[in-house]
């Protein structure tokens, strides 16, 4: 599949939001401190960078609110309609932070709900579809939700460092996300890398009984929707390499300096600058694993085309 940035920058930035979000709703940052103030603007603008990203990649964007009313039968739709439902109580809860320095515990725990559930939603765009065998799997959406708790508690991490919330208990749950999250994707990718595909040229032309079938010709000389956005090939070698690249950035990396500052009880200006530097190879990480998601995703299409 063609991993269109727009897509790329709309999953991990969503993502991130809705993670530091959920963590913000649990009320585990003080809500009179000047870092938790700025952690529901962050919040908030990563998730509003997010949603604006994925317009670049609508064919016809003016017409981007009819995808509002198929609710009852795409998961796209139901992402959109639950973005906009979430954003009501992060309002709410960012402006009882940041004008009034209270946590107000039954509309956080409301807006964790609905990360979750937008984040759900988000990864079922994909799970659902069975043409896409590696994303046809439970472990899609729970890379997903994981990754996004991952974020979250990283991020939180950080301004946990500079005031706003406890310096021991937040990095070491990132470090347990980090770890839950960075596993199951590794069961993800073996999985993608073994499983036989349900969809071949022998199974579409039906002559499998009698040999391998082989593309004789391509149905056209030129290039058209379907063989760019559904036709991009990666070198194993390459992907390897970027998978090895998103798991040191996105895990390995965040994981040991976080742990490392709650182990060793870092304060002050130092201990901020290295959380935010594991937040900053997180959010790396996350991007080429993302990026990986896609260019490594084979279309049954492309058995027309003799991919």
């Amino acid at each position: 599949m063609h991993p269109a940035f727009s897509i790329i920058i709309f999953t991990t930035f969503s993502g991130l939001g809705y993670g530091l979000a959920a963590v913000l709703g649990l009320g585990l940052l003080d809500p009179a401190a000047t870092a938790t103030k700025c952690a529901h603007g962050l919040a908030l603008a990563l998730i509003s960078a997010g949603l604006l990203s994925s317009t670049g990649h609508l064919g016809n964007p003016q017409r981007a609110w009819r995808a509002f009313s198929q609710w009852r039968s795409s998961w796209l739709s139901r992402e959109g309609v639950m973005a906009i439902i979430t954003f009501v109580p992060l309002l709410v809860s960012a402006w009882a932070c940041v004008f009034e320095g209270r946590y107000p515990p039954l509309l956080g725990l409301v807006g964790t709900l609905l990360c979750i559930v937008t984040v759900y939603c988000t990864a079922m765009i994909y799970a659902s579809l069975k043409s896409v065998q590696a994303w046809y799997t439970r472990l899609t959406p729970a890379c997903y939700l994981l990754f996004a708790a991952a974020g979250g508690f990283v991020l939180a991490s950080v301004f946990a460092f500079a005031g706003g919330g406890n310096t021991r208990m937040l990095p070491l749950l990132a470090v347990l996300f980090l770890i839950a999250a960075w596993a199951t994707k590794l069961r993800w990718r073996e999985r993608m890398k073994s499983v036989a595909p349900l969809s071949t040229p022998e199974s579409a032309t039906g002559l499998g009984n009698i040999g391998r079938v082989r593309l004789f010709e391509r149905p056209h000389a030129t290039e058209n929707y379907l063989t760019r956005e559904m036709g991009f090939r990666v070198a194993r070698k390459h992907a390897d390499k970027l998978w090895r690249i998103a798991l040191m950035l996105g895990g390995i990396v965040p994981a040991v300096l976080l742990l490392a500052l709650a182990l060793l009880a870092g304060e002050g200006p130092l201990a901020i600058g290295v959380a935010a530097l594991a937040g900053l190879a997180f959010a790396v990480g996350i991007l080429v694993e993302r990026w990986l998601f896609f260019a490594e995703a084979r279309h049954a299409v492309m058995n027309y085309y003799g991919g």
